[in-house]
């Protein structure tokens, strides 16, 4: 069941939204104000979240308030990773969180957060329960990013390019799972933390790993979901038949569906990262989706979403 709707991913990091076609995030306020409105039509108490700042940066948080884009945003989310990108501590997760408290109320959410075994297993196990002891009772959300490694045929969505070495190779180890679906020391323990840790798991069209990773979610306790549906993939033949199998396979967990990456033939530029031209069209497809799919109906974000900063 769709218990919150995310609106884009990343949109202040160019993997996700292109700087060269909208340097004052003017286009994607625009967008995000126009969804956030769709969303609240088509399923009323819904919760919208604001998708997941990386980096942490307060000022984006002001930039988008001076463009009322949260009139129509119930939750604002960050993501960090600070063992692998960020040039910040993991010690430091309370002031950054602190960062974004300082200029919205609104509850916020750690919607990705992971630590790489690219340099060695023991590193994500130490990581993952730090991570826990810092975060665990000062975000209401927090989806560990990811249950599975991403496969070394497929490629990384990220800013950094493979001559970077670690940089770009890191995010293929991200998972508590190996590529072959084998375990790496840190899953049991990931076990111990849920459901106060939920999972971020994004599916590609057609993934084969689906029902595995419902067994594995199901297995280690998870309640709560953070994956996507692409709205670029929805010109795809048979898109719908694959939604439709991805959202029953996942109706027994709580998921926050993301709604992202620009269609080629509907963007400025033709890639997933250009602003629409038309941002309705965006807009006309988040609101067909949380209308298709079971949703918490009729719970608003005042009450059952309240920040624990």
């Amino acid at each position: 069941m769709i218990e919150a709707a995310m609106i884009w991913n990343e949109p202040n990091n160019k993997s996700h939204w292109d700087p060269e076609l909208d340097p004052d995030w003017a286009r994607f306020a625009a967008m995000a104000r126009l969804a956030g409105a769709a969303i609240g039509s088509a399923a009323p108490g819904l919760p919208r979240v604001l998708g997941g700042m990386s980096p942490v940066d307060p000022g984006f948080v002001r930039n988008l308030q001076g463009r009322d884009v949260f009139d129509e945003i119930d939750v604002v989310a960050v993501h960090g990773f600070p063992l692998d990108w960020n040039l910040w501590s993991i010690h430091d997760w309370p002031a950054k969180l602190d960062e974004i408290r300082a200029v919205t109320p609104l509850p916020l959410w750690v919607s990705e957060v992971g630590v790489s075994t690219f340099g060695a297993d023991e590193v994500q196990v130490w990581g993952l329960r730090r991570t826990a002891e810092l975060l665990v009772g000062r975000a209401e959300r927090i989806h560990w990013y990811s249950l599975y490694d991403l496969p070394k045929a497929w490629e990384a969505t990220t800013r950094h390019k493979e001559a970077e070495g670690s940089s770009y190779y890191r995010h293929f180890a991200m998972g508590l799972l190996r590529e072959d679906g084998s375990p790496k020391p840190a899953l049991d323990l990931f076990g111990d933390y849920a459901p106060a840790l939920g999972l971020c798991q994004w599916f590609h069209f057609e993934d084969h790993r689906l029902d595995d990773a419902v067994r594995w979610m199901k297995r280690l306790g998870v309640k709560h979901l953070r994956t996507g549906l692409s709205w670029a993939d929805s010109f795809r033949p048979a898109a719908l038949d694959w939604f439709d199998r991805q959202m029953d396979a996942l109706g027994d967990f709580e998921v926050t569906v993301t709604f992202c990456f620009t269609p080629e033939h509907r963007g400025l530029a033709p890639h997933h990262t250009s602003p629409p031209v038309d941002p309705r069209e965006f807009a006309d497809f988040c609101a067909r989706m949380v209308e298709r799919y079971p949703h918490r109906a009729g719970v608003g974000a005042t009450e059952p979403l309240r920040s624990t900063g």
